[in-house]
Formats: structure tokens, C-alpha cells, sequence
């Protein structure tokens, strides 16, 4: 990826919008110990006329159980195929996000061809998540070539969500002033 190209920020907003989150989770992540962002990601091709794809998985956040220093980088495990996503990526957390001491570890299971159009599949995980009564599990949208950028930018979202509320606990539980 080359990003002499663009205007980083644009292209970055440009990749960042690309991506949907179509079903958020209402619940925020706890302050100690792992949580887990389980999701639906929906495949769509640049082309017209191929099929859509659907992933299941999970994301699991790990917060650090020491200390550890305020330079840490965050670990990302499987979240991409390619070393241009994982270039993607670290130009991302270098830049705009501080999860430092963080360990996200995706798992997913094998992609699945549903259909011709992203909506009908919406749709249709809308319906059966409604269902089941199903409120843990979010539905995303993103080109192929971006289904890591669009996990990252899902668990990014629920991090910041969290923070006010993991802010209050720690200052609840004395560990903040």
C-alpha cells in the first residue's frame, strides 16, 4: 500500500469508512480481565455480481494483569491475511489509537458464500439475532480486502464506548484519584 499517494489521514478516513457496523453490542467491556466482541462479518467484492461472504468469530480483549509501561504497543493476533493489512494497521495505531497493554486476539471460522446482495444478508442475521434474542453479537460490513480494518475499527469502537465506564470503576475501586 502506497501511501505516498494520498493525504494519509484521507485515505485512512476513506479505509475507515468503508467500513459499517450495521448491529453494535449495548454492553461495554470489563475493566479487568478478558471480554469477548462475538460478530458476524459480512464479505462484499469491489466487483458486481460476486457473491457475498460471511465470517463468524470472535474477539477476544485482554487487559494486562501488571503494570506495564505506558509505551507498550497493543498486540494484535489474527486479523489479517497479508502483510499490506498488517502495514495497514500499524500505520493506524501509530498514528490515531492508544490501546496500549491491550491483547486482541481474533478467531473466526471458515468464510461461507450466502448470497449475491450485502442487505439481503443483513437482513437476514438481523432477523435471526432478533430471534434468538441474541443482543452479544454484532454484524459488520467491509470489503474482503479490508476484514481486518473492519474488526479493528469494531473493537476500537467498543474500547472507546467502554472507557468511561472502566474510568468509574477503577476510581470506585481507589485505583484513580
Amino acid at each position: 500500500m502506497d501511501f505516498n499517494q494520498y493525504d494519509e489521514e484521507q485515505y485512512l478516513r476513506f479505509l475507515w469508512n468503508s467500513v459499517r457496523i450495521v448491529r453494535n453490542i449495548p454492553y461495554t467491556l470489563f475493566t479487568f480481565g478478558e471480554s469477548e466482541l462475538r460478530y458476524y462479518l459480512v464479505l462484499t467484492s469491489n466487483q458486481p455480481g460476486q457473491p457475498v461472504k460471511l465470517r463468524q468469530g470472535e474477539i477476544r480483549i485482554t487487559r494486562p494483569l501488571i503494570i506495564t509501561p505506558r509505551d507498550a504497543r497493543p498486540e494484535l493476533q489474527d486479523f489479517w491475511d497479508s502483510a499490506e493489512n498488517d502495514h495497514l494497521i500499524s500505520f493506524l495505531m501509530t498514528r490515531s489509537a492508544a490501546f496500549s497493554n491491550l491483547r486482541l486476539a481474533n478467531s473466526s471460522g471458515p468464510e461461507r458464500i450466502v448470497s449475491d446482495q450485502p442487505q439481503e444478508v443483513i437482513d437476514r442475521l438481523t432477523r435471526q439475532l432478533d430471534l434468538e434474542d441474541e443482543d452479544r453479537v454484532a454484524i459488520v460490513v467491509a470489503p474482503l480486502e479490508l476484514a481486518g480494518v473492519a474488526l479493528i475499527r469494531f473493537a476500537a469502537e467498543q474500547i472507546l464506548t467502554s472507557a468511561p465506564d472502566n474510568l468509574n470503576e477503577l476510581r470506585e475501586r481507589g485505583l484513580l484519584p
